[in-house]
């Protein structure tokens, strides 16, 4: 007789404004977030962590894409301080129309907003 193994369930992505960030949820546990700071019309993306247990799995590009796709239907702009959400975006120009570059600027104000 062969073990039979239960799907994996799906995951979801939820917005925590409270907290600034982006998380995903496998079965209803925290397995990574995305974080960000609104500035004006731009959510500034600035770390991402999936945890290890979850690690490998693709998550990390689940969680990216539907943070981006929210990004859009609020009418934002994207900036990608966080090297993983910078690095999704070169694979996936369907959102350059609404990336914004990261400006020394942008920068030192997020060093200001995190109190670094």
């Amino acid at each position: 007789m062969s073990e039979q193994s239960t799907p994996a369930a799906t995951p979801v992505v939820r917005r925590v404004d409270a907290r600034h960030r982006y998380e995903i949820l496998v079965d209803e546990k925290r397995a990574g977030l995305t974080a960000y700071r609104d500035r004006d019309d731009r959510r500034v993306f600035f770390h991402t962590e999936i945890d290890d247990a979850y690690a490998g799995q693709g998550l990390a590009s689940v969680l990216v894409e539907n943070a981006l796709n929210d990004v859009r239907a609020d009418g934002l702009r994207i900036v990608p301080v966080c090297p993983y959400v910078a690095k999704f975006l070169k694979k996936h120009e369907e959102f350059a129309d609404i990336t914004d570059p990261v400006t020394p600027e942008v920068l030192s104000w997020l060093d200001t907003q995190l109190g670094r």
